[in-house]
């Protein structure tokens, strides 16, 4: 049954339809095939209706909405003038503010896709004017904006969090180390290649503007504040922490800024409805579909095949970062986690590994996937907003993928990188 199941959806796949319809397909054949019939189909709706009713999940929308009221009013603007008026300067200032701003607005948006736009957008013109070669600009855009998987809020780990019952706060805070340290490693990368390639150097802004740009961003920045200190001081928990940004962000944009109207609320709550839609779509057939592979006990027998179960703890992490990596190399990530998460769980509970760590470690093998080719989706994020061919916008990327594999290792190894805050924070 596995094979057939893996059959269809790869050539619905290779027909051209969106993820969801080979996952829903598939899905329905298994129910098919495991009760000879149609008999038990009502049985497959109630559990896509139980993929999508836990509570945790209300928190995805609103982050959404909290992201798509942030991109279209002026938080993403000040805090990417913020962080040009400090390190501006510096050799390779550009691309380190670019770096430091995809991971700041990251921690208030939590999507990729956000970043890409609203850093992107107003960085490149300016990093190209500056002498760097368009190839390294989308490359550090794409893979930057990939630290918002890591850096709360993150969907990603929302969702994870969801099917595996690990504690999506415990999640979130493990996530803020490996996120810094790969905004550091990018900056690193950016300064030596500004270096070699004598990019020029930047104005240096005086002490009264920097001041000015930290003051019109201080606002902005009540955004991680409310996030990762709501959540770590206990006040909030992850779906609260949510209404809570989305909440500030009306009264920022709305009543502080008047960058938006009341008006303009209309266009930006449907797009966040129609995300909203295909991702939870995306999970209650996910949810079937897992159901239809634990069942059948396709992952026992997957995991049985590779001799996974004769593995330590390591050997296990290392073969979920290959597996989680290579999937979202050619699909959506989400699915990739609702599809993957359940086949290894009795593996990873068998070895007794931290389920945080699990999980950061996968959050951070999709960030990986999906900036690298042939099929990563920011890639063709990049694509449609930067109006850029796809051999310019994959040109450059082979450099982040060493940094961003070389802090995969590091975690396997060295797994306080993600859990000492967590320790700090609810140990």
């Amino acid at each position: 049954m596995a094979i057939k199941i893996t059959a269809i959806m790869i050539v619905l796949l290779l027909a051209g339809l969106p993820m969801m319809i080979p996952l829903l397909l598939g899905a329905f054949y298994g129910f098919y095939e495991l009760f000879n019939g149609f008999s038990k189909m009502d049985f497959m709706v109630q559990q896509m209706l139980a993929g999508i009713r836990p509570a945790s999940l209300i928190a995805v929308p609103m982050f959404i909405l909290a992201a798509e009221i942030m991109t279209r009013g002026q938080s993403a603007n000040r805090l990417i003038d913020m962080v040009m008026k400090f390190i501006g300067h510096v050799r390779g200032g550009l691309a380190v503010s670019t770096a430091a701003a995809c991971t700041l607005f990251g921690a208030v948006s939590g999507s990729t896709q956000a970043t890409v736009v609203a850093v992107g957008s107003p960085l490149r013109p300016r990093m190209l004017k500056a002498g760097y070669k368009d190839s390294f600009i989308l490359a550090l855009i794409i893979n930057a904006s990939d630290i918002a998987f890591l850096i709360p809020p993150s969907i990603g780990m929302i969702i994870y969090g969801v099917i595996s019952s690990t504690s999506i706060s415990e999640l979130f805070i493990a996530g803020v180390g490996p996120g810094l340290l790969l905004m550091v490693l990018f900056s690193a990368y950016s300064m030596i290649y500004a270096t070699i390639n004598k990019v020029p150097t930047e104005p240096k802004a005086t002490w009264s503007e920097r001041l000015g740009a930290a003051r019109r961003a201080i606002w902005p920045l009540g955004f991680p504040v409310i996030i990762i200190g709501g959540i770590y001081g206990g006040i909030f928990s992850p779906t609260e922490a949510a209404a809570a940004c989305v909440f500030y962000a009306l009264i920022l944009e709305i009543v502080i800024f008047k960058s938006l109207k009341l008006t303009d609320i209309y266009q930006i709550a449907k797009s966040t409805g129609l995300i909203t839609a295909v991702v939870f779509i995306l999970v209650g057939a996910g949810a079937a579909f897992s159901w239809v592979i634990s069942f059948a006990q396709i992952p026992q027998e997957i995991l049985g095949a590779i001799g996974i179960t004769e593995m330590g703890p390591k050997g296990v992490l290392g073969v979920i970062s290959v597996s989680f990596f290579i999937g979202c190399m050619f699909v959506d990530p989400i699915v990739v986690i609702l599809v993957l998460v359940p086949i290894f769980a009795p593996v990873v509970e068998a070895v007794a590994l931290d389920p945080v760590l699990v999980g950061t470690i996968i959050t951070l093998q999709v960030a990986i996937g999906s900036a690298t080719p042939p099929f990563g989706c920011d890639i063709f994020t990049a694509i449609a907003v930067f109006k850029r061919p796809y051999a310019d916008v994959v040109r450059g990327i082979f450099p982040f993928t060493i940094i961003l594999a070389a802090v995969s290792v590091a975690l396997i190894f060295f797994p306080q990188i993600a859990l000492f805050a967590r320790d700090l924070a609810f140990r």
